[in-house]
């Protein structure tokens, strides 16, 4: 059994974009839900969101195994920009791109009281998209993306970058993101880590990869981590 999260240790949350501050999982289905429409005649009452968001989440599992494949061989450089343009090409597309229900939210209240980065395996081109495009940047106090350090999540480089930049020890950082990459990278890092459902990831996978804590949604941290904070 994993460790429970102890609140009182964290100062500082690293997050994730994609499935965690993202609705990425929502706008890959509608993507492919429109390449399926073509055969819609062939699904029962010619509905294909069913099976296109079926498609999405079954193929998180393999990619996520590739990204860890390249970061072990050392690859990065080679495979990542292949899933970035093969799968991520939505990820230069924000402007179709919408935001979990109550980040913007759960972002103003958990600033008050917590320093703030993101890591990510975006692009940096595609995280400062994302960024400004949603007037997010002001949030942040890092930003650690694919390109950041040598090598990227899994590895626990850029969250360790992270919170040097931050000058604070590992320990009273906490990753939350929606894959187990994200806290594979918290665990061999040594931060706590919360997994969010909000996303691709499922809840006992995310407790296989060593979440201290599993949330349906990023939107739910402030209640969590600020309990005696008025709920959004």
């Amino acid at each position: 059994m994993n460790k429970p999260l102890d609140p009182h240790k964290i100062q500082a949350l690293c997050l994730d974009i994609d499935g965690t501050l993202a609705d990425t999982d929502e706008h890959l289905t509608e993507r492919v839900t429109r390449l399926l429409h073509p055969l819609r005649f062939f699904f029962n009452n010619r509905d294909v969101s069913v099976p296109a968001r079926r498609l999405v989440m079954a193929a998180e599992t393999p990619v996520n195994a590739l990204v860890v494949l390249a970061d072990r061989l050392g690859l990065d450089d080679l495979i990542l920009p292949m899933l970035d343009g093969m799968l991520g090409s939505h990820r230069h597309d924000d402007h179709q791109t919408k935001l979990i229900p109550g980040i913007q939210q759960a972002l103003e209240s958990l600033q008050e009281r917590f320093r703030l980065a993101i890591v990510t395996a975006r692009t940096q081109h595609a995280t400062d998209a994302f960024l400004d495009g949603f007037s997010l940047r002001s949030h942040f106090e890092c930003v650690a993306t694919a390109r950041t350090c040598s090598r990227t999540k899994p590895h626990p480089a850029p969250l360790l970058w992270a919170a040097e930049r931050m000058k604070l020890p590992i320990e009273a950082c906490l990753m939350v993101g929606d894959t187990p990459i994200d806290i594979r990278t918290g665990v061999a890092a040594g931060s706590q880590t919360i997994g969010v459902l909000c996303g691709f990831g499922e809840k006992d996978e995310l407790e296989s990869a060593g979440a201290n804590l599993v949330l349906e949604s990023t939107s739910q941290l402030p209640g969590v981590l600020m309990p005696d904070a008025r709920s959004l």
